[in-house]
């Protein structure tokens, strides 16, 4: 039949038998509003940051993702915090766009904050199947739809997020509820959402003063039926103005175990209130004959005059927890 489109409910199938369905980012780091609602006005103050991803590099239908966010303490206060987030995810001839407004309320524990946060999202998730390349006509085979189909799903999630100036430690599932994703009318249950579970740290080494810091960074990942994921990462800054550092992400094949990737991740702060980054990616899989690697980039930007503290991890990317109220 159609060779693209059986692929394509290849992919739609993979969600009912379980597999991962969000999106990674090797900059999770920078990201942590994306996995936890609790993490919402732990900073302190207002930030916005608009990050790119463009995975496996010439592969046609490869994934792409686009984001912008936002979160801050809500009324000047230390316990509340309110995020927002718009998304677009691309795979193949699939657009799927994500609309996500979190809350959190944050309190005081030991020499940190530990906060609890909730978030309510709509996704809508839209196929293009003007776009299909067909072997042979595509008029020829009703089965196959003509133009747009989509479909808007709701859902919830929760998160718990706990922060000092120099760690950080989070739980969260962003996506509760087993919605049904299917794009046709026939009856039954083919795709669906799966929850996803999350575990982040990350802690500050000073390796000599504040001069040279080092930052391990760790992000779990839970699908039930999936393989178990990971993602660590170990960066070092220089005068809380530069960044560079390594990644690596659990995966592969059991005929080839190394991994999924490898990853660089550079990062410098170009005023007061802006930092840039950029990553690269190189494929462990045996998709690298196949793809030139991934790039990402992201930039943070404080609104509001000078932050508290520098723009890296310490304090203000872990958490401003050191001016209480």
């Amino acid at each position: 039949m159609k060779n693209i489109f059986t692929l394509i409910c290849l992919f739609f199938i993979s969600a009912l038998v379980f597999g991962q369905q969000e999106d990674q980012f090797t900059q999770f780091m920078h990201y942590k509003l994306g996995y936890n609602p609790a993490y919402a006005g732990s900073t302190g103050g207002t930030r916005v940051t608009v990050m790119a991803r463009n995975q496996w590099i010439g592969l046609d239908g490869a994934p792409q993702a686009q984001l912008v966010t936002f979160n801050m303490a809500a009324l000047d206060s230390k316990k509340l915090g309110v995020g927002a987030s718009l998304i677009r995810q691309t795979i193949g001839v699939t657009d799927r766009y994500t609309l996500e407004g979190d809350y959190a309320y944050r309190f005081p524990l030991g020499n940190g904050y530990l906060g609890f946060g909730l978030s309510a999202s709509v996704r809508m998730i839209r196929i293009n199947y003007d776009e299909v390349v067909a072997t042979q006509p595509k008029e020829t085979d009703s089965a196959i739809p003509i133009g747009y189909q989509s479909r808007f799903v709701p859902n919830f999630g929760f998160g718990a997020f706990y922060n000092t100036e120099n760690f950080y430690f989070g739980f969260s599932a962003p996506r509760l509820l087993a919605n049904s994703i299917d794009l046709s009318d026939a009856g039954g249950t083919l795709t669906k959402e799966v929850q996803h579970f999350y575990g982040m740290t990350g802690f500050i080494i000073p390796l000599k003063g504040d001069d040279i810091k080092m930052q391990p960074h760790i992000l779990l990942k839970y699908v039930k039926g999936a393989p178990f994921d990971a993602d660590v990462n170990v960066s070092v800054t220089f005068m809380n103005k530069f960044t560079t550092g390594v990644s690596y992400r659990v995966g592969g094949s059991k005929a080839n175990p190394i991994g999924e990737s490898v990853s660089l991740n550079l990062a410098a702060q170009a005023s007061k209130n802006i930092l840039f980054g950029l990553s690269y990616d190189y494929t462990l899989t045996d998709l690298r004959d196949y793809n030139s690697g991934s790039v990402e980039a992201f930039i943070h930007y404080i609104i509001g005059g000078e932050p508290e503290g520098e723009i890296f991890e310490n304090p203000r990317f872990f958490g401003n927890s050191s001016s209480r109220r």
